[in-house]
């Protein structure tokens, strides 16, 4: 009887313990497993003007969804003139709030699940500049036929999130609450 009751704890921690490229983007497992300050997926937006300013041009992304080093190559005064293309320019007051904003719930400094996830993606090589670009976020959508985004009249790119996670202004960006438009029998 103690030799199966080992047997079975060798067996469970050997389970836990194994994950390969998995685990080690998604943190060792002291960290993941008992930090009592982990919350699941990424912090929800909890500024106004953060908001207002993103959220007037597409969804105001929670800063968790990219390192602080990523912020701080984004959030200049040269780099919002050239925004992907437009002109995000803010005014100095309005910039330092939504730099300050960033830089304090970046990804590397969340406690949030899937915001650690992505700081550990991004910690070593250049800040990405793109959510999409982010390894974590392309291997979880690394599945999914090119037809379903890029084709997907409805859909067209990963940055627009909300476009199938129905619930990604809340900052939950579980599978349950993914779908993808024109594809309503899809399930990961």
């Amino acid at each position: 009887m103690m030799k199966n009751r080992f047997t079975a704890a060798l067996l469970a921690t050997a389970l836990l313990m194994s994950g390969g490229v998995a685990i080690a983007e998604e943190e060792s497992f002291t960290q993941w497993w008992f930090s009592p300050w982990r919350h699941k997926e990424v912090q929800p937006v909890a500024n106004k003007v953060w908001n207002e300013e993103c959220g007037s041009c597409h969804l105001a992304y929670q800063p968790g969804l990219l390192p602080t080093k990523s912020w701080e190559k984004l959030l200049t005064e040269t780099a919002l003139a050239d925004h992907f293309g437009d002109d995000a320019s803010l005014d100095a007051e309005t910039l330092k709030e939504v730099r300050d904003y960033a830089l304090a719930n970046a990804a590397d400094k969340s406690y949030h699940k899937r915001s650690r996830k992505i700081a550990l993606a991004t910690e070593t090589g250049d800040a990405p500049l793109r959510i999409s670009d982010v390894r974590y976020i392309k291997r979880k959508h690394h599945e999914l036929p090119e037809k379903m985004i890029k084709g997907n009249k409805d859909v067209k790119s990963l940055s627009h999130c909300n476009k199938c996670h129905t619930k990604a202004e809340g900052g939950n960006y579980d599978n349950d609450t993914v779908s993808i438009p024109n594809y309503p029998d899809w399930k990961d």
